[in-house]
């Protein structure tokens, strides 16, 4: 499956659009320990979405975030 995932952080004024890093994630700049995994959710491979997304959830930053 091919397609395009834009995620965007409001900056200044505009928009930024935010790129994957090494690993294929994109990493939430606003909520700490939101994760996604951009070749997996477009590959409709869930198991891989929510397993990156729960390890952000469990990094120390978002443990910070939730208090």
């Amino acid at each position: 499956m091919e397609g395009c995932f834009d995620w965007f952080l409001w900056q200044n004024g505009d928009y930024i659009s935010l790129t994957p890093d090494a690993e294929g994630i994109i990493r939430s700049q606003v909520f700490p320990g939101l994760w996604l995994s951009v070749s997996a959710l477009l590959n409709g491979n869930m198991l891989e979405v929510i397993t990156t997304l729960q390890t952000g959830l469990a990094t120390p930053e978002h443990q910070q975030f939730l208090q």
